[in-house]
């Protein structure tokens, strides 16, 4: 489905500063919708002439007209004649059209009518588009006080549209917390005066322990923070601001209402967000709570880390003390991964915050005599933990193969004759050269380690080595994953990765 920007550049010549313009419009117009209880449609005039659909809203405090996407649609019956007059005249213009011409369902049935309000959309001056308010057209009865200022409001919010002050220049951006029309509604006077209530906002009053009568009261002799009311005013753009009262907590925003650049009013939306509030400081617990275990766990694996190094500088050279050391290396991959979850409130981990300690842990333990250099590409982006952690652990298996393995003949083959083991002349030996590669391909991750060294033994295969360390790689990356490993030869060695991340 197309966009508004590419309805806008696709079926009519919308100059640039005229497109934001009417993306302000469609990012707030679900406001006027729920206002004037109808179906919007946002129409743009194509150059042969047509008026085309690339806007459309429901009201969520009426049944809509239009079961079906109108996006797209030109204009047919007596749309055009409505929305050309309401273009060239610059001025709201009211008609009745037929409902069902294009073919959508229609609650009133195909062939009723239905009242159309044309209000011509004005930025920079020129009318750039029309908003057309479709209603069902009602006979014998007499709306009530709420539908009868809520219309009201839409109506001087229309005339502001038309005037080019609605959306405004600078709108202050929303969360899916804003209050909507349907949590409360006040609308003010010229004198910040309250002229109406909703029961809805008498509530949210209430809950505040605000019970005196509201009308023509200012918020301020309420007892409320009223600074939202007086910066909307003065600056004659919206402003908000969350109320509280104990655990009470009540989202209120302050629209001017203008009329020739002059605020002759404001509309007030509240809504009442303490159970929001609540919800939200549960997960603010459970995230400390998190993070707290999760620095534990780095703790405990630290000490445990300590405790295989002290162990292991008691052993001799050889193979225990050996495996002492690879033990206490694989403790400390799993040990960053905790220690990067410990300081965010997420179970992710953005993988390249864990790399750098990595590579310093492989550079540090290859000896002088053969001397290994770690980079790596791309972006790995946030993981899971339950991806992260075996990754980790993979990664340092793998570039601890490499330290160990990739360059031993090299460095043989470099060693004087006779020379004590591990002695290597100062600049005669360059350092070995290990890249890790990352990148996205959809939902998989695709990892490549690659170095120079002196590759795979001829007949080598990852099935039948009996090596611990590829053992674990190969059980984490299939078992644990269920991803694909492949391992080849190509001027050294190289390990491809590929790893399901949407399956976990």
């Amino acid at each position: 489905m197309a966009t508004l920007v590419e309805l806008l550049r696709d079926r009519a010549q919308v100059p640039d500063r005229a497109v934001e313009h009417l993306q302000r419009l469609v990012g707030s117009w679900g406001m006027l919708s729920d206002l004037s209880f109808s179906d919007l449609l946002l129409f743009v005039r194509s150059p042969d002439g047509t008026f085309v659909v690339v806007g459309q809203v429901r009201p969520t405090t009426s049944q809509t007209l239009h079961l079906e996407d109108l996006l797209g649609r030109e204009a047919d019956g007596e749309e055009p004649a409505l929305l050309g007059q309401a273009w060239l005249l610059g001025s709201v213009v009211e008609g009745e059209v037929t409902l069902g011409g294009r073919g959508e369902q229609v609650p009133l049935g195909r062939g009723e009518r239905s009242r159309m309000v044309c209000i011509p959309v004005r930025c920079c001056g020129e009318v750039v588009a029309v908003l057309a308010r479709q209603a069902p057209l009602v006979v014998g009865r007499r709306p009530g006080e709420l539908e009868r200022v809520y219309v009201e409001i839409f109506d001087r919010l229309a005339r502001m549209v038309t005037q080019g002050t609605f959306p405004f220049p600078v709108e202050e951006p929303l969360s899916n917390e804003a209050p909507r029309v349907g949590d409360g509604v006040m609308t003010l006077d010229s004198a910040a005066r309250v002229e109406f209530a909703s029961p809805n906002a008498v509530n949210a009053l209430h809950r505040l322990g605000v019970y005196r009568g509201v009308l023509g009261a200012r918020l301020d002799e309420l007892g409320i923070d009223h600074s939202p009311v007086p910066t909307a005013f003065s600056q004659l753009s919206p402003a908000s601001l969350e109320l509280e009262r104990g655990e009470v907590a009540v989202f209120m925003r302050c629209i001017p209402l203008l009329d020739q650049g002059r605020a002759t009013g404001a509309l007030v939306l509240v809504r009442d967000v303490t159970d929001l509030r609540r919800r939200d400081r549960l997960l603010l617990g459970k995230d400390v709570a998190l993070r707290e275990v999760h620095h534990r766990v780095k703790n405990n694996l630290q000490t445990i880390s300590s405790l295989l190094r002290l162990q292991s500088r008691r052993l001799p050279p050889g193979d225990a003390r050996h495996a002492l050391e690879e033990a206490d290396r694989r403790v400390r991959s799993i040990a960053l991964v905790h220690e990067v979850l410990s300081r965010d409130t997420t179970d992710a981990v953005d993988f390249n915050e864990v790399l750098p300690s990595l590579v310093r842990m492989a550079e540090d333990m290859s000896s002088p005599a053969s001397p290994v250099e770690v980079t790596w590409d791309g972006e790995a982006g946030e993981l899971g933990a339950q991806v992260a952690t075996p990754l980790a652990l993979v990664l340092n298996e793998l570039v601890q193969n490499a330290v160990e393995h990739a360059f031993s003949a090299r460095a043989e083959r470099a060693r004087p004759a006779h020379a004590p083991q591990g002695h290597s002349p100062q600049g005669e030996l360059p350092p070995g050269k290990v890249t890790i590669s990352f990148a996205r391909r959809g939902r998989d991750l695709e990892v490549e380690v690659r170095d120079d060294g002196a590759g795979l033994p001829e007949g080598f295969s990852l099935e039948e080595s009996t090596s611990l360390g590829l053992a674990i790689v190969r059980g984490l990356v299939v078992g644990q994953l269920g991803g694909k490993i492949k391992m080849y030869n190509d001027s050294g060695t190289v390990v491809q990765l590929e790893v399901p991340l949407g399956q976990l």
